[in-house]
């Protein structure tokens, strides 16, 4: 198994300096750069204190300054709200400053006050999204690029600089929906799976994906599937069923209730507490939360977690005491 970290700068205390914040989160991944962490996968969020990382691309590139051996992943670029050609530049400058150590993520986003208010129609959302990941990739393959496409066209344009990673970064997209996985599926990339699916919705959504892989044609070998789970960890059960609880009701707050819909995708109307304390976190002991671990893995089929702690001593447990025993 191989184990990253999905990085949130969550701003839960607005008497706490906002620098603070990033401190406690960066010298975080200094740790991870030398404890066998695959990658950092950093959070994009607007306008809230759920993470005040409005700009990955940025941070990712104070990451690479500050690190040799981990990788920096974006979880995710939310494309639909840029240029395209800005997001092909950006990420491959970083590909190259970083020694061809990026992984990027694009996703649509979810919150309706973010495309709003960045002006992006939530009916366009989707195309606009999909057409940028096309823009991207391309921009990044071809010498000059040349597209036409429903929102943007350009003509033997000259992008600089090429990614140092060849054909491109690693790519993945963010995959929530059963239409967004079918569509990552038949275009051939690999999915990012999201914090916030039940463990059961986790497995459908996998198991739907490598089919409908299949049936375009491309392999699942060699693939990594990132799957984003909260973790709340402590000395003992109840300690870190405390801890999950009030992550579940910070997280909450900021998940839009047609979201959840599709997190769950079974129709049932559930408190959005009870949704993520019931099959979403994984909390306990590092006994237990290990054990956890080791069944999905046979399961979902888990092989890439993408650890989202709930606490700062969630972490320092997870690295000392659960990490050696996950690590392949």
């Amino acid at each position: 198994m191989k184990v990253g970290v999905l990085q949130f700068f969550g701003w839960r205390d607005r008497s706490v300096p906002v620098e603070d914040v990033y401190k406690r989160s960066l010298e975080r991944i200094r740790i991870m750069d030398q404890t066998g962490y695959d990658a950092v996968w950093l959070a994009e969020h607007h306008f809230s204190g759920y993470s005040v990382c409005p700009s990955v691309h940025l941070m990712a590139m104070h990451i690479a300054s500050m690190t040799e051996n981990l990788r920096i992943g974006t979880a995710v670029t939310l494309a639909a709200f840029y240029h395209p050609l800005r997001i092909a530049e950006e990420v491959a400058l970083l590909d190259v400053l970083s020694g061809g150590r990026i992984n990027w993520g694009a996703g649509r986003g979810f919150d309706p006050r973010e495309l709003s208010i960045f002006d992006v129609p939530v009916e366009e959302s989707t195309a606009r999204f999909r057409e940028a990941v096309e823009i991207v990739h391309a921009s990044w393959s071809d010498e000059r690029l040349t597209y036409k496409g429903q929102f943007h066209s350009f003509e033997n344009v000259d992008i600089l600089p090429k990614p140092v990673q060849k054909p491109h970064p690693p790519t993945w997209v963010a995959a929530s929906s059963i239409g967004a996985v079918e569509w990552a599926a038949s275009k051939g990339y690999s999915i990012l799976m999201d914090p916030h699916s039940a463990n059961s919705r986790i497995a459908e959504k996998l198991a739907h994906y490598n089919n409908h892989l299949a049936t375009a044609g491309h392999s699942e070998v060699k693939r990594d599937i990132p799957t984003a789970r909260l973790v709340a960890l402590a000395e003992t059960d109840s300690k870190a069923e405390a801890v999950a609880r009030r992550g579940a009701e910070w997280t909450s707050k900021y998940i839009p209730k047609q979201a959840l819909a599709h997190f769950r995708g079974d129709g049932k109307v559930v408190e959005p507490v009870d949704h993520y304390m019931d099959d979403v976190i994984l909390h306990g002991s590092p006994e237990r939360v290990i054990d956890e671990i080791q069944r999905l893995k046979e399961t979902i089929p888990l092989e890439y977690l993408l650890l989202s702690s709930l606490s700062d001593r969630t972490f320092e447990i997870f690295t000392e005491k659960v990490l050696p025993h996950v690590l392949d």
